[in-house]
């Protein structure tokens, strides 16, 4: 997406012979390859682990590390091994996020209009504040060793990356459509007669 929005910003006139059907489908091939490879990988090194008894994890879900925490084998190769398998698959990418959203914003800053810079702002940011949420969770969790010790804040990050930021961004996309706004405000006030009349009653 910010790669996209780049093209739509920076390169305006290319976007039509660049953004096409066949780089569409080579990225998507890339994030699914990359995606799955990674997925692989940590299932194969978690195979080779070996569990005892203990088999309970405090987190909300099967997560690596807490999986990893209750191997009664070495688990310095394993971990490390997913430091590297998680940072080789979250670094690149939001490193060329962060450098697209960059060249846009000095595109932006060159805009003579205040209508057009806002209108430009407005459509990047919240894509950029999505990426940065999810991200900087990710990579705080899986890519960089020990950085989380109290057990609390890494199911907090856990839940930051895995349900708020998939809900954060249909709120978001869709509250730029004129139309959903106006039924999200009849829906809203439809819910204020509802808590009103009841309340009277």
């Amino acid at each position: 997406m910010s790669f996209d929005r780049y093209l739509a910003i920076c390169k305006p006139l290319y976007y039509v012979t660049i953004m096409n059907g066949k780089l569409c489908l080579l990225l998507i091939a890339i994030s699914w390859i990359s995606g799955t490879f990674a997925s692989s990988l940590i299932i194969i090194i978690m195979s080779k682990l070996t569990f005892c008894v203990n088999n309970n994890i405090d987190h909300y879900f099967c997560d690596t590390l807490p999986v990893i925490e209750l191997s009664c084998s070495g688990t310095y190769v394993s971990k490390l091994s997913l430091y590297i398998v998680s940072s080789v698959v979250t670094f690149p990418p939001f490193t060329l996020t962060l450098t697209s959203y960059i060249y846009i914003i000095s595109t932006i800053m060159k805009i003579q209009s205040t209508t057009g810079k806002q209108k430009a702002f407005s459509t990047c940011s919240s894509h950029l504040l999505v990426v940065t949420i999810f991200y900087g969770t990710l990579i705080s969790i899986y890519a960089i060793p020990n950085a989380i010790k109290v057990n609390g804040l890494h199911k907090v990050f856990s839940v930051t990356y895995t349900i708020v930021t998939p809900i954060l961004n249909p709120i978001i996309y869709t509250l730029r459509n004129k139309e959903v706004k106006v039924a999200l405000k009849r829906i809203l006030s439809l819910i204020f007669v509802q808590i009103h009349m009841k309340s009277q009653n």
